[in-house]
């Protein structure tokens, strides 16, 4: 089923932007990550102009992460006053972003710069996520090598401003959740992406947050950067296609509140080694497109 695209220009088959929108919505579900770190370069690769792509994304981001947020809310694993300190430096770094993305794309520069970004941040991500699956799996028969321990101080419970966040049972500084939420901001602008990957793990390592929680915070956090961006980008650059966010955002509700259910009964080492190699794969294939010679170096096709 072939659909016309306005913005992106271009005709693309409904039903697999669906399922790829259904697709992200579960790792959103799942893992309490946007999932815009694959669904750009998906796009990218059937054949989705980038800066439509990125913007398009941000809305799709913004629709998982709502129907993820209600599942969350409802076991009460969200951290309402946490999730307002990421919102302002979510805001301000969504700001930057699309300053930055405008740039780039006045520049000629934005696809380029975009491809090289998603291929270095998925090769890092899907190593480190490959290497700590790998891990995780050996060690799942010892209960207490699994426990990440959360009252352990870092330097970063040493900052002031200090806040007692009661969900997440944690007393520390306002800053470290701030400028975490203010990079995610500026990732989710530029790349399409929720930022999930840097936010879950830096939240549970650097300040301690309980996992549980952090998932359910973090989505809360895309759901409104996310939606902020895309407004951005509406306005700014009129990036976003409609019609390609709207079966993209049907696809990531109805996977979104799948995968909260997938997440909750699979072993995570499993599902963070699976995601591993998709990450992996996906920045080889465009690792080999920027490297490899196409069989044509243009192309003419008759008006």
């Amino acid at each position: 089923m072939q659909i016309y695209l306005p913005i992106a220009e271009v005709s693309v088959d409904g039903l697999l932007l669906f399922g790829i929108g259904s697709m992200v919505g579960l790792l959103s579900g799942m893992f309490g990550v946007g999932g815009g770190f694959i669904l750009t370069p998906l796009l990218f690769f059937i054949g989705i102009p980038p800066a439509v792509a990125v913007a398009s994304a941000a809305n799709q981001i913004a629709g998982s992460s709502f129907s993820a947020f209600l599942a969350h809310m409802r076991k009460k694993t969200v951290d309402f006053r946490m999730g307002v300190v990421l919102l302002a430096g979510g805001f301000i770094g969504s700001a930057v972003g699309v300053q930055i993305f405008t740039i780039l794309r006045r520049n000629g520069q934005f696809e380029l710069t975009v491809s090289l970004l998603y291929v270095v941040m998925l090769g890092t991500i899907g190593a480190l996520m490959l290497i700590e699956g790998m891990r995780a799996l050996r060690r799942r028969n010892d209960p207490n090598a699994l426990l990440v321990p959360r009252k352990r101080h870092t330097w970063a419970h040493g900052l002031p401003l200090k806040v007692r966040f009661r969900t997440s049972q944690l007393y520390v500084s306002a800053i470290p959740p701030f400028v975490i939420g203010a990079l995610v901001g500026v990732l989710a602008a530029v790349m399409g992406v929720g930022g999930g990957f840097i936010m879950v793990p830096a939240m549970i390592y650097l300040i301690g947050m309980p996992t549980k929680v952090v998932i359910g915070t973090s989505v809360f956090q895309f759901l409104f950067v996310t939606a902020f961006t895309t407004i951005l980008h509406s306005v700014q650059s009129q990036t976003v296609d409609a019609l390609l966010a709207l079966i993209l955002l049907i696809g990531g509700v109805i996977g979104a509140q799948i995968g909260v259910v997938v997440g909750n009964r699979l072993r995570a080492e499993q599902l963070r080694i699976l995601l591993a190699l998709l990450v992996l794969g996906v920045c080889l294939k465009l690792f080999a497109d920027l490297v490899i010679k196409p069989a044509e170096l243009y192309s003419l096709a008759a008006s």
